[in-house]
């Protein structure tokens, strides 16, 4: 098992007696000390490689110790440093006073060094403890970005799943009512899926659905939210997109995909993709799921009129 380092303590005083007794008194005890003969300097030390206890000195020229502890607990780029802060002053008014700065605990002089000890020990086992409590929130943090990763994607394609996409699509919505910008979405359904499953098996079909999503990521925008809206259908949300360059994103998807070759298990598989898009300005959104309806309904007369093709919504309300 290897040795675990020993715990730093930074000793800031302005006398090198002072910090001559002390170090050697810690150092027969196990820790590692660093010295800092004044304010600034301890402020550096600290900044370069945060140490596991501060003992510091109050009574120092140009920064006295009760800055030099408020300026260390207030920089949120530090973790948690516990400062004893030690003194020939022993009065309530000067201990109040550092404990307003920051300060976790206080000594005065002359040093009693058992009292010193023990603290120091004290001081430590609650910085460890303290440690082990920030670990466990970041992981805690982490498992919960996980979590909330998981509950937004879809497991296959890692697009964004079905509720998801609904939830973004009123936000977006929401953000650009009153707004002249246009929204479009884009339905793609790839062409006769179900025969491919049923000729080649599910894990063939799942690595179409994976590297068609792929596709759809190549073609879209930063801004653009793209999922996977169930089956074989996937969904494009465009910010700021009118319906004729919505035509052309879902276009360029089309022709991706018809000129892209899926293998899998040494077969070769060639696909297409038919498509329904839809826009509205921003200062028209009423009801967002009824831009999903009409680009919907767009995709359902791509199917029907041969597939492998894209409609948009407008063309067919020209049609009627």
């Amino acid at each position: 098992m290897a040795e675990q380092p020993a715990e730093r303590i930074l000793v800031v005083d302005d006398h090198p007696d002072n910090v001559e007794i002390i170090n050697a008194r810690l150092s027969s005890r196990g820790y590692a000390i660093e010295t800092a003969s004044n304010g600034e300097e301890a402020l550096e030390r600290v900044r370069e490689n945060p140490p596991h206890l501060i003992l510091l000195d109050v009574m120092m020229p140009v920064m006295d110790g009760f800055e030099v502890s408020r300026r260390i607990k207030k920089d949120p780029s530090l973790p948690f440093i516990p400062i004893i802060l030690v003194t020939a002053r022993g009065d309530t008014e000067d201990k109040v006073e550092g404990l307003d700065a920051g300060a976790d605990d206080y000594l005065t002089k002359p040093v009693n060094f058992p009292e010193l000890e023990a603290r120091v020990r004290s001081m430590l086992r609650i910085k460890r403890l303290q440690d082990e409590l920030d670990q466990k929130n970041r992981q805690l943090e982490e498992a919960n970005r996980r979590l909330r990763q998981l509950s937004i994607t879809d497991g296959l394609t890692g697009l964004y799943n079905h509720r998801h996409v609904h939830e973004l699509l009123h936000e977006e919505t929401e953000r650009r009512k009153g707004g002249g910008d246009d929204v479009s979405v884009v339905m793609l359904d790839l062409d006769r899926f179900k025969a491919l499953n049923d000729t080649h098996g599910h894990p063939t079909g799942d690595v179409v659905l994976s590297e068609t999503a792929s596709i759809l990521r190549e073609n879209a925008r930063e801004v653009d939210m793209i999922g996977r809206y169930g089956g074989e259908e996937f969904i494009a949300i465009l910010p700021g997109t009118n319906e004729v360059a919505a035509a052309q994103f879902a276009e360029r998807v089309r022709s991706a995909l018809e000129s892209y070759v899926f293998e899998h298990e040494g077969k070769q598989i060639r696909m297409t993709v038919s498509a329904g898009v839809a826009s509205v300005k921003g200062s028209r959104i009423d009801v967002p799921d009824e831009l999903i309806k009409r680009a919907d309904e767009a995709l359902y007369e791509a199917k029907e009129s041969g597939r492998n093709r894209v409609v948009r919504a407008s063309a067919l309300v020209q049609e009627t």
